[in-house]
Order: structure tokens, then sequence, then C-alpha cells
């Protein structure tokens, strides 16, 4: 049966296929460079940012639509963009992450200026699968962006373990070479005094040290109080518990510098090296546990910081422009301190904070050697052969994720007794090669292959291919096809790591014996792998900009916990492990519309949109949701550049209804209000930028404009799909001084 694209709600003439102004596929072509008459073909890496599935936001996209805080209030405006957990429970549920066309969080890969960023991974990961993590896209401040790239689908593959959804690259500010920088003060302040306010500052500064060296150094402090308890006050339990959690807040330090030197014409060496520290403010989140207790009421009146993450990094890269080719060689190391208030581990307690002062730490170091070298070739046609490798090694340290103790279940087969170690290391060594061919004047072909083997879970294959066809000087098809993977991560793959229910928790199919259940990490898991599939058609011409994608992941081994039982403990209690789940997919529709209203393409007056509608989102087996996320989705913004000085911005993001998981995480039907769904609705935003002169800008706005909240009903999926909070009117202010 064809499925059906209706849009309920669309009250006005603005909810068409829409977004901001951002270059799905409207940016200029980069597979070719034009000197005089001749053509240079670009790399593979060049042409797959070319894909249907791939979005470029620029400096002026962040200017034009400013985030609260954190990148991904922007990065979430793009087609088959996302906010959501990693499950369908609703745990965590304003801490919401990037999640790339349904495939959920932790199948998107985060990187800055092209290294990852894992610092994530070392969060506990619960047994639904969800981590307490406002996850990687929080590093980087806005003004230190030059650009992002959102990766989707095949032309992600390339970048081995956990792109399965898709890349989110962020890319920095480079050196210049005269002296540069600015401060730029921001704060948003909502309507509601029950919800946090906003207030950063942060500075750049560029330019020459000596005739062969340059530098760039980046600064932000920022602080986003957190929600009130009062917010979600009416959802509560009961008269005297603690309401479901809004918004936590967050304290960002962050210092970045890099040291560039240019050895001669033809080199380049980079040293960069950073220091962030993310404290939380806590506002009374808790995983399971519906009531609360007075302990979090505390922490959260008292808006003490019960997580704090310290990250440091650094890297080393050269860059080489030969009579052979160019190449590039990147070695990094970062490292991860996770320090939290000591929380439950199982049954009802798990996630929920259980002291006031005693905190341990889990740390994760991971190293990465990459390099390639990309080689113009004119053998059979023109074609540019890329050849890397890349080799990572991940270590892990959580001692207090290790302490479930096995006194009331039982021994548990496979897990060391007595006090279990926390740590945990993976190694993954990779090769691939890709090639950027040009057939004629109008086809490129894009093929490629990786493979990677991993130190626990063996080999992996990830062959691609990728196609252009010019049809006309206006009209283009694209598509791909790619095998993508993801590794279990160091909690899911490690015996010794625990989650017990005395009972209650058990699977509905199996009762507790009287000793209740375990779940436990296992080394004998499976990668994930999707197949992902996507065709497309663009139009551009004189300012005109559209395109319709097809996408289609047929994705299999999804990593859960277990609901039928692999061994029994001493005690006679139960032993589930985490498990590949057989099959599930994900399917849907994107799309952009870019029209120039007034002015040589739009450059004085524009209307930029685009679309996402879903198709599938679901476990084969069980037709359980991956996530929970809309329908469909609908981004727009007129732009108006009143004057060479001031230009004024109008957004649009539409989300439609959002269905919530039809079986608990203990495998039995949802009932009543665990099946409620959440409606579509409809988000407005207003913004100005003022240049006054040379050294002076000035920027002003409303967020959700006509004040459409949504509230966070219940902690875990007790009120379905209602698991988050949509903030309500805010106004931000922003002042820059360049020099």
């Amino acid at each position: 049966m064809q499925p059906r694209f209706t849009f309920n709600h669309l009250t006005l003439a603005f909810l068409a296929i829409s977004a901001p102004q951002v270059s799905f596929g409207a940016e200029a072509d980069t597979n070719t460079v034009q000197l005089q008459d001749t053509y240079v073909l670009g790399t593979a890496e060049e042409e797959l940012k070319q894909a249907p599935g791939v979005s470029i936001i620029t400096a002026e996209d962040i200017k034009k639509q400013p985030p609260v805080n954190d990148l991904s209030d922007i990065i979430r405006k793009m087609p088959g963009v996302n906010l959501t957990g990693n499950s369908a429970t609703g745990q965590y549920g304003n801490n919401r992450q990037i999640d790339l066309r349904g495939m959920g969080p932790e199948n998107t890969l985060i990187l800055i200026d092209g290294k990852p960023v894992s610092s994530r991974n070392s969060v506990r990961m619960g047994r639904s699968g969800e981590r307490n993590t406002r996850g990687d896209t929080n590093w980087v401040p806005a003004q230190a962006v030059e650009r992002i790239e959102v990766l989707r689908g095949p032309a992600a593959a390339r970048y081995g373990s956990g792109a399965a959804g898709g890349v989110i690259n962020i890319i920095t500010k480079a050196p210049t070479h005269e002296h540069s920088g600015s401060v730029t003060a921001y704060a948003n302040l909502p309507e509601d005094d029950a919800e946090g306010t906003t207030k950063r500052i942060n500075f750049n500064m560029a330019g020459p040290l000596v005739e062969a060296l340059s530098y760039r150094v980046y600064g932000n402090f920022n602080k986003t109080d957190a929600d009130d308890l009062s917010l979600n006050g009416e959802f509560a339990a009961s008269p005297t518990a603690t309401p479901p959690a809004g918004r936590e807040g967050v304290r960002n330090k962050d210092i970045d510098g890099l040291l560039r030197w240019d050895l001669d014409p033809q080199q380049t060496l980079e040293l960069e090296g950073g220091y962030s520290r993310q404290g939380n403010i806590y506002a009374g989140d808790r995983a399971v546990s519906t009531n609360g207790t007075d302990l979090l009421n505390e922490l959260a009146g008292d808006g003490k910081e019960t997580n704090i993450m310290y990250r440091q990094s650094a890297s080393l890269t050269h860059r080489g422009d030969w009579d052979f080719g160019t190449s590039q060689v990147v070695a990094s190391y970062e490292n991860t301190r996770n320090r939290r208030l000591n929380e439950g581990l199982a049954g009802g307690p798990e996630g929920s904070i259980t002291t006031a002062d005693d905190m341990s730490t889990s740390e994760l170091k991971a190293y990465r050697l990459a390099g390639e070298v990309n080689l113009p070739l004119e053998v059979w046609a023109s074609q540019v052969l890329t050849l890397g490798t890349e080799l990572t090694r991940d270590e892990l340290n959580d001692p207090y994720s290790m302490t479930q103790s096995t006194g009331n279940g039982g021994d548990v087969p496979g897990a060391e007794t007595g006090t279990r170690s926390g740590k945990s290391d993976a190694d993954n060594y990779a090769v691939f090669a890709e090639d950027n061919i040009e057939l004629t004047e109008r086809w490129i072909l894009t093929p490629g292959l990786r493979f990677d083997h991993h130190s626990q879970f063996g080999s992996n294959w990830s062959p691609s291919l990728n196609t252009s066809y010019k049809i006309t000087d206006t009209f283009t098809v694209k598509g791909g096809a790619a095998r993508a993977f993801k590794a279990p991560n160091l909690y899911q793959s490690n015996p010794n790591y625990l989650y017990y229910t005395r009972g209650n928790g058990c699977p509905v199919d199996y009762p507790s014996l009287g000793s209740g259940c375990y779940v436990q990490g296992s080394d004998n898991l499976d990668a994930e792998t999707s197949l992902n599939k996507e065709i497309g058609v663009v139009f551009d011409d004189a300012g005109w900009n559209a395109g319709i994608t097809y996408f289609h992941n047929d994705y299999k081994n999804k990593i859960t916990a277990g609901l039928d039982p692999v061994a029994t403990t001493t005690s006679n209690g139960r032993v589930f492990q985490w498990e590949n789940a057989p099959k599930a997919v994900v399917a849907g529709w994107e799309g952009n519309l870019n029209i120039p209203l007034l002015g040589d393409e739009g450059d004085v007056l524009s209307w930029n949109n685009n679309f996402t509608y879903m198709i599938e989102n679901n476990n084969k087996e069980t037709n359980e949701p991956l996530s929970v996320i809309p329908e469909y989705t609908i981004n727009s913004m007129l732009d108006w550049t009143v004057s060479e000085r001031l230009d004024l911005s109008l957004n649009m993001s539409h989300y439609g209804k959002q269905e919530p998981r039809n079986l608990t995480s203990r495998g039995d039907a949802a009932t009543g209000d665990e099946l409620r769904t959440r409606g579509s609705y409809s988000i407005f935003g207003l913004t100005g930028n003022f240049q006054l002169d040379d050294t002076w800008s000035f920027a002003t706005g409303i967020n959700n404009l006509f004040d459409k909240r949504l509230y966070r009903e219940a902690n875990s999926g007790g009120e379905g799909a209602n698991t988050y909070n949509e903030p309500g009117r805010s106004y931000f202010a922003s002042v820059t001084a360049n020099f």
C-alpha cells in the first residue's frame, strides 16, 4: 500500500516544504574546480558532500538562527534530522540528541574538524539502551564555527563504526593571514520564570605570529540555568511526589588553540589542543522512578552540579600538496573524565541519584592515527583515487558501574566474582579506498570499499557506490548505496557489566524464580549493520533550488537487552544478556524548495524550505519504533536583506504526530496512557541582525513567537510520547565587537 502524505494541522500557507537557508543541494558543486577553461576533478570525499543526503550549515546561517546553548538547536532544522533518545522509553526525555534518519543518536557520529568526538561513550548505558548524556554537539561554541556538514545515508559510510545514520562534522574557523578577533555576549530570557535563562560570552582570535606561523584561539563561558521543579508540577504522580524533570542546565567552559606552520608552499603542519568543562545543573531527573525523593528535590532546588564532564583533546595534522597528489596524516588523542554523583544500578532506583556527596569517575581515552592520499589519474577516464587507513584504540575505566552486588541474585556465569574490574578496551584497524570517476562530462561514479578489523568482533566490509548524472544543466539525478556498521559499545560487550532487578523488572514471560534477574554484557555480540540506499533528483537554476530524495535503510543486529534467559545463577536467578535484534527498517522522504522572491537569485528576499517524512521506523520482529520521532517535519525561513546593514528572518518548524512504543521494557503490552501520542505542533521564531559599522554588530529576536508549550508528563513512557518539554516564548539578544 502506498503511504499517504497528509498534513493535518497546516494552519498557515507558511507551512510549505521548508527550512532555513542552508546548502541542501544548493551549495555550489565542489566536485570540480574551474581554472579558466580547465576542470580539475575533486576527491571522492568532496563528491560525496554533494550527495542528496547532505546539508551544509554556514556561519551566516548560525548568525540568523543562533542556538540558545547547543548546536543541536540549529542542526535539528536540517532535513532528516530529529532530536530523540536512543530508545522509545522516554527516559531522560529532555536530554535529546541528534538522530539522523531515525537511526538513533548512537548511530550518529560527531566530528570536530574531521576528528571523532566520543565523550558520551564514557556515560553508562542503562538497561533501556539510554545514556544520561547531552551528547557531543556542545563542545564548540557557535561563534567559533565556520560551517557544519550534515551527512546522511550512504555518504557517511566512509567514516566507519557509528556512522550508520550519518555524520555531523563541525568545522571550526581557521587561522588567518591578518590579525582579527571578536568578542560576543549573548543572553536568552524565557518569559516563564520556571524555565532556565542562558548567558554566554566567548571570543575568537586569529592571525600570523611570524611569516610562516599563524594561530587561532577561541574561548567560551556559557551558563544555562535548569528548569524549576514546578515547571511540570501538574504531572506529578501524587501531590507529594517529585514531578517529571524539566530541562537540565549546563555550565560550559571551553578553550581551544591551534598553531599552523607553513613548512613550505606544499606542506602544512597543525598542532591543536583544547580543554572543556561541562557541568550540569540538576533539574530532578531520574530514569525509572516516578516518585523521586527528598534528596532529588534538595539537589534540584539548590542548583547542584551532579555531573561534571572534563574533556581534553590534542592533535597533530600534516597536509601535503605534491606532484603526484595530496596527502593528510592526523594523530589525535581525547580524554574524557566523567564525574557524577553515584546512581542506583538496579530496579526502580536505576538512574536515580543515591547520595549528595559521593562522586565516582568514569574515564575514557581515545587514540586515533589516520592518513590518506589522493591521486589524480588519467586511466580509462579522469579520476581521483583515495587510499587511506585508520587505527583507533578506546580505553574505558568505569569501576562504579561494575559494583552491582551479586549477593541477592547469585554469581553470574562469565562475570568475575568479588570485585569486578571496570576496565575494558577495544582496537580497530581499517583501510579504505575510494575512486571519484568522471565517466562523461555529465556522469560521475564514486565507488568505495572500507575494511575494518575490531579486536573483539572481527572483520567488517563496507562497500559503497554513489553516482551523479546531470540530465540537463539544471536537473541532476543522484543516488547511492552503502553498507555501514556499528561495533557494540564497551558496556554492552563487557560480561562484568550487570543490571539487576529484584523481581518486578523481570521480563513478563520469565518472572523471577525468587532471586531476581540480571542483564549481562556479552562478548558474543555481532556488530550492528545497515544497508543504506537513497536516490534523489535536484533542480538548480537562477537561485531556484529544489530536490526530493527517497531513503531506505535495512537495519540488522540492533543491540537490545534480551528478553529470553541464557543461564541461571548459583542462587537460581535468571540471566539475560544484551543481544542482536534480527531486523529493522527505516525509510522515508526528504526534500527542499528554495525560492528567490526578490533580487538577483534571491539575495534580497528568499523563502527556503525543507521537509522530512518517515514511512517506516520499526523493529520488524516486534513492530516497535526504534525511537520516538515525528511522522513528518517541516522547516521554513523567510530571509529578508533589508539593507547592507540590516537583515530580518522569520522561521518556522512544524512537527507531525509522534507515536510511543507498544511494548514496555519487560516485553508486556503498553496500555492506557502509555499509548498516548503527541500531536502535531508548530514553533515560530523571529531574528534581526544589524551591522552598525566594521566593529559593532547586534542581533535580537524571539524564540517560540506564539508561545506553543509542551510538557514532559511522565518519567519513563507512562504518558506515551509526551516525554519532553518544548520551551515557551523567550527573548534573546547579542552584541559582537570585531577587532
